[in-house]
């Protein structure tokens, strides 16, 4: 049996494990015509990048991934805020994660946020990418400590994030 793994000689190996490609249900399934102009934020679609520019001459309308996202409420990343501090300070909180998303989203226009809830003891808030919750805990992290932890699901391209303070 040697040179096999288990199996006769010869014999094809067939238990491996199947990894699944990373399942986005607002990406794009077939390459959009270019230039393509986001008909409701106007980020622009070219060299298969979605920018923010002056809209090309004879731009195709099309929606982007974030707008299309937005108008079905479908994150997919999940921010959870809770705690002592958020209470006392829920205005600097929410304040340095919006200057956080505007960083992300200028040099990314398909990272935003979906909406802020604010509940008597928490906050919570949805965004388009699984990479803005990230960035927001981190910030949060860095300016005021406290407990940050987070669970990423890569077959349901969907990010949990918990920032308690």
């Amino acid at each position: 049996m040697s040179g096999t793994r288990g199996g006769f000689p010869g014999e094809k190996r067939t238990d491996r494990l199947i990894h699944e490609h990373i399942h986005d249900p607002y990406r794009n399934r077939k390459k959009l015509k270019e230039p393509a102009c986001c008909s409701q934020c106007a980020a622009i679609l070219e060299n298969g990048r979605w920018h923010w520019g002056d809209r090309p001459e004879g731009a195709n309308e099309e929606l982007c991934p974030a707008c299309r996202r937005i108008n079905d409420r479908c994150p997919a990343g999940k921010l959870n805020l809770s705690g002592d501090f958020l209470k006392e300070h829920r205005d600097e909180v929410i304040g340095l994660a919006q200057r956080e998303e505007r960083k992300e989203k200028g040099e990314h226009p398909l990272h935003r946020i979906i909406n802020i809830e604010e509940g008597n003891t928490r906050v919570e808030i949805t965004t388009t990418d699984i990479h803005l919750p990230r960035r927001i805990g981190g910030a949060l992290h860095k300016a005021y400590g406290g407990d940050l932890d987070f669970h990423y699901k890569e077959e349901t391209y969907f990010i949990r994030v918990n920032w308690k303070r």
